[in-house]
Order: structure tokens, then sequence, then C-alpha cells
């Protein structure tokens, strides 16, 4: 878990062996992100920014607007929750990142997306 500006970030992610094909150097993870404004200011999430890196160190930059389409507002004491996937070429890899917010004020600020490790069964390495 992350926390910035009293907003935090924790995710879990699960590793998808039906859609995943180890043969073909294709692996898929799904991840569930929490977003909780633990603050006192209503803040609205704009764009996301993640890194993620395969375990040959290949960088993968994703940047857009929102969230699964959406661009939620959060108020003091309110949480939101998503699900998305992320494929690799590798067996195993790490993503992190950052979420672009507004405050009411309309202040623009990023806050830590945690990095977490993605890792499939069996393949002996884990990265932490």
């Amino acid at each position: 878990m992350a926390i910035t500006r009293g907003i935090a970030v924790s995710v879990e992610p699960t590793y998808l062996e039906a859609k995943s094909s180890p043969r073909s150097s294709q692996y898929f993870w799904a991840y569930r992100v929490t977003i909780e404004n633990q603050g006192r200011e209503t803040v609205q999430l704009l764009s996301r920014h993640w890194m993620i890196t395969n375990a040959r160190g290949e960088l993968n930059e994703v940047k857009g607007a929102g969230v699964v389409g959406e661009q939620p507002v959060l108020d003091p004491g309110e949480s939101y929750q998503y699900t998305s996937g992320a494929p690799l070429n590798t067996p195993w890899g790490m993503m992190g990142g950052s979420y672009q917010m507004e405050s009411e004020s309309g202040e623009r600020f990023d806050i830590e997306i945690p990095t977490f490790s993605l890792d499939s069964p069996g393949q002996g390495l884990v990265v932490n």
C-alpha cells in the first residue's frame, strides 16, 4: 500500500493460468486496485501512468485518461475499486506507477501506485 496526501492505493494481483500460454511466452494477470480517500478534500482521478517491467528488464509505459473508462470522484472517506489486466511475455515482472488527481480547488498532483510483483506459479523466481 502507498499513501500520498491522504489517498491510499493498494493492489492485489492474480495470475490467470487459463488465459496464459507459457509455450507461447504469454502470461496474463488480473489486478484489483483499491483507492481510498483518507484525506479531508474531495479528489478526482484524472489519469494513470503505469510502468510495467518484464523479467528481462524491458519497460512498457501505459498512460491514459482515467481507469477502466472512468474518472472517479472520491469524497473524504470514500473508496473506489476496479479490476484490470496486464499481459507479459515473461513468467514474472513488476508493475507500479502513479495516478494524476485533481482537488476541488483545481490543484493537480500525482499519487503513487505501489510497485507490486507479477509472479506465475512454479517459475522458481519471485520479484518483490
